[in-house]
């Protein structure tokens, strides 16, 4: 054998024992460190941690240190959070590339929730944007707890007067999402046709009504127990998806918001327009690629063909949640909540968004 073919083999060989490695790296699941036994005092606060990944079995409600604003932070007193599919895919941590940023073996960051509104306790003493006893909603890292600490020039603005707390709450996450996947990714126009592939789910509820306030025409998918409430929302139409193939239609649409993923690519493209643009917001099954192939084979077929893949990742900005509170106030946005959750439930609240099954959004209710 060639030298040249012994090394590529060596190479080759390489490769693959040290994408094992990381592979059994990645997917292992360390044992749970022994809970610390924290007294509550006025210093402290309850919070909803997980100390390894797991199910929602692994879910802590224990006592934590209270935090305390710098100099551009806000305190609020958290009346209401909400559940995101990003709550168990970061507790189970999967699919396992997550772990390269989330923390190998076990989490680097154990707090919990992200959807959040309540009232300004205290700020830093640079803070201008905001002050103590206003209502506000907004997205941090740790809203499963008492209360959350957030600089003021980021995810936080202040809450609708229509609005509830538990209203509020749903909305960051699965709101901005469906905007940006409406706006920045589907370049949606007035007059425009456009579909709405898992309708009734929490961002779907919203695409549904924020692609009307653009003036879209709007198709919704959803089952047949959802079919009323998602035409009560806006939609201008409803395919009942147990009777009905959208992607086997006749219909041609601009664009597609695919939460669900449960159509392939090449499915999705028989119901776009020549220059349509399907959005892949839902990740498909799958504990290693399962969420990226679709992104990956849109990647590859897109220079090829007139039509667009695009993949939404999607940030908060405090300008898009003033947007979203103000569609609020007009009326043109109202959340739809399906359960709340007390907030020693979390972790049925979590099983709960696991199912697939919510209509809308599942609510926890802070004390």
């Amino acid at each position: 054998m060639k030298r040249r073919y012994k090394v590529t083999g060596g190479i080759l060989i390489t490769v693959v024992l040290a994408l094992g490695a990381l592979g059994v790296a990645l997917s292992h699941n360390s044992v749970c460190p022994t809970a610390m036994e924290r007294p509550g005092n006025a210093m402290s606060m309850k919070a909803a941690v997980f100390r390894c990944y797991g199910s929602p079995d692994v879910i802590e409600i224990t006592d934590i240190d209270k935090p305390v604003p710098g100099d551009h932070d806000v305190l609020v007193k958290i009346r209401a959070a909400a559940v995101n599919p990003l709550d168990w895919h970061y507790l189970r941590g999967t699919p396992y590339l997550l772990r390269l940023d989330a923390g190998i073996g076990t989490p680097d960051d154990t707090s919990m929730g992200v959807d959040f509104a309540g009232v300004v306790e205290a700020v830093g003493q640079s803070v201008t944007k905001f002050k103590p006893g206003d209502e506000v909603f907004g997205g941090r890292s740790g809203a499963f707890a008492d209360y959350v600490l957030i600089p003021e020039d980021r995810g936080l603005a202040l809450k609708p007067a229509n609005m509830t707390y538990a209203q509020a709450a749903s909305v960051p996450i699965a709101a901005i999402t469906a905007l940006q996947a409406l706006r920045d990714k589907g370049e949606v126009r007035s007059g425009q046709k456009v579909l709405i592939n898992g309708a009734s789910g929490g961002v779907g509820t919203f695409a549904v009504q924020i692609a009307k306030a653009m003036g879209a025409d709007v198709t919704g998918v959803c089952s047949t127990r959802n079919t009323e409430m998602v035409l009560g929302i806006g939609a201008d139409r409803v395919i009942d998806y147990k009777h009905d193939n959208y992607t086997q239609l006749a219909e041609k649409y601009d664009v597609i918001i695919d939460n669900v993923s449960n159509h392939s690519l090449l499915a999705n493209r028989r119901a776009l327009k020549d220059n349509g643009i399907l959005v892949m917001v839902g990740a498909s099954d799958g504990e290693w690629i399962g969420p990226f192939l679709g992104p990956v084979m849109g990647l590859i077929l897109e220079p090829f063909v007139s039509q667009k893949f695009r993949m939404l990742l999607a940030g908060m900005p405090q300008d898009d949640l003033q947007y979203l509170a103000q569609l609020m106030l007009e009326g043109k946005l109202v959340p739809v909540i399906d359960k709340t959750y007390a907030f020693d439930e979390i972790p049925e609240a979590i099983l709960y968004s696991e199912s697939g099954r919510a209509r809308g959004k599942i609510l926890i209710s802070v004390p």
